[in-house]
């Protein structure tokens, strides 16, 4: 055989192999079904699609991880809202007080000494059915007494337990301390709650004030029964408290933004989803986004609820989140809105459940990745280290807290001052609030869009 005959067949083989080689090297790697690394390759590739700041995460790495671990590599460093949960492993699931127990608190320290304070209690809650109320003070916490260096660890030892002991007091101005008395409570379930609301008169004056824990798939038809309601009593102005609202469903707070906002339309825009290349850019307006996950009540007549208002006063404060968040910077636009407390959380994001359902008959993990940043129809937005309140008020003045929805109560009592033109000062405070470490995890994980 001539030497250059050898050559094409040596070139001819060599190329075969090649093309095979590459053809092997091409073909995706097969993971076995319910291991670690076919759970994490699935999920980089759906984040790699869907998460806002997919073009700042990190080559796929180890996929024999942990897939909870997993997954928190995956996220921008900033980004405390995506979070994944498998259905069969409760132990995935975000954690807080409010959902393992049905109340918020914060920490407080009052002549030398330091006391954990009941902010809100959830109706048919463990808290509620044990006897916690807003306003009763905490100085033992499973036996531990309240100190300056302790209460944080406290606090994050009551995320992580199922059962509780504290220990209460309850303070008024004119009898001081009340005996101390214990309370346990077990984790246990809360269901829907009620939303509180009422007239209050002043000066002449109708003031609605509407307290709203959350905002549910379905609520529209609530909402429009109870403004149908202040209206027929002829309020002139509004109190919206969202102070211990961590968020909810865009049709939810869309159904009361229609209601709230004088002389819109229904193709008037009302929010911005801003995603990555994949996602795109999707603008809504308030009908299309009432209708994304409400068809009962219609724009007409949510719009005919509308009372006789040209601004709303919200109270809010650093678990006010997401949707009521979104109520706050999108109604601007169209109304005035005063908001009277602290800094709000902070969520300017969206996103939908992106279910893993490869395997038949079997539930998957459950990804709920940052997908969409959040503007107003005047493209503002970008409040991620939240919305800052016209009014600054911090609700713990005093030792003695009042219910929500009384008069004498801090943040009510400014917004009704405001608007009889009263503007004498607050009283000083006499304690000091004691700052937590721990990001507020009872704020809603995700603002819920369904595209």
């Amino acid at each position: 055989m001539k030497y250059s005959s050898l050559i094409r067949i040596f070139f001819f083989l060599f190329f075969s192999l090649l093309l095979i080689s590459c053809e092997v090297d091409d073909k995706p790697e097969v993971y076995e079904q319910g291991s670690n690394k076919y759970t994490n390759d699935w999920m980089y590739n759906q984040m790699k699609k869907y998460y806002k700041w997919n073009e700042t995460m990190p080559d796929k790495g180890n996929l024999s991880l942990n897939s909870k671990e997993y997954f928190s590599k995956l996220l921008q460093k900033d980004d405390v809202y995506s979070y994944a949960i498998h259905p069969e492993l409760p132990e995935t699931a975000p954690k807080s007080i409010r959902t393992k127990y049905g109340f918020d608190l914060s920490f407080i320290e009052f002549r030398g000494k330091f006391y954990g304070v009941i902010l809100y209690v959830l109706y048919d809650s463990p808290a509620k059915n044990s006897g916690l109320l807003r306003g009763q003070l905490i100085t033992k916490i499973n036996g531990t007494e309240l100190n300056v260096t302790n209460y944080n660890n406290l606090y994050k030892s009551i995320i992580a337990s199922s059962n509780l002991n504290l220990e209460i007091t309850s303070y008024s101005a004119q009898s001081g301390f009340s005996e101390s008395k214990e309370i346990s409570l077990l984790q246990g379930y809360t269901f829907g709650q009620p939303i509180n609301y009422q007239v209050i008169e002043a000066k002449n004056t109708k003031i609605g004030y509407i307290e709203i824990s959350h905002f549910d798939v379905g609520q529209a038809q609530l909402f429009l029964q109870i403004l149908q309601e202040l209206k027929s009593k002829s309020i002139t102005e509004l109190v919206l408290d969202l102070r211990y609202n961590g968020g909810g469903d865009v049709s939810s707070a869309t159904a009361l933004s229609i209601i709230l906002a004088p002389n819109i339309q229904s193709n008037n825009l009302f929010i911005k989803f801003e995603g990555n290349a994949n996602g795109g850019n999707v603008d809504q307006s308030f009908l299309q986004a009432l209708q994304s996950n409400e068809s009962k009540v219609s724009f007409e007549a949510l719009r005919n609820a509308h009372p006789s208002i040209s601004r709303v006063y919200v109270l809010c404060g650093n678990r006010t989140a997401s949707a009521s968040e979104l109520i706050i910077n999108n109604l601007k636009p169209y109304m005035e809105v005063i908001t009277i407390g602290e800094k709000t959380f902070g969520k300017d994001v969206a996103g939908f459940p992106i279910e893993d359902d490869r395997i038949s008959g079997k539930r998957g993990w459950i990804l709920y990745p940052s997908i969409y940043k959040l503007f107003n129809a005047r493209h503002e937005g970008d409040y991620s280290k939240g919305i800052n309140p016209v009014m600054a008020a911090n609700e713990l003045q005093q030792p003695e807290v009042f219910p929500l929805g009384n008069t004498s109560e801090i943040l009510l009592n400014q917004a009704l001052n405001a608007i009889s033109g009263n503007t004498s000062k607050m009283k000083t405070a006499t304690l000091r609030s004691l700052p937590l470490s721990t990001i507020y995890t009872d704020v809603d994980p995700l603002l819920r869009f369904n595209p």
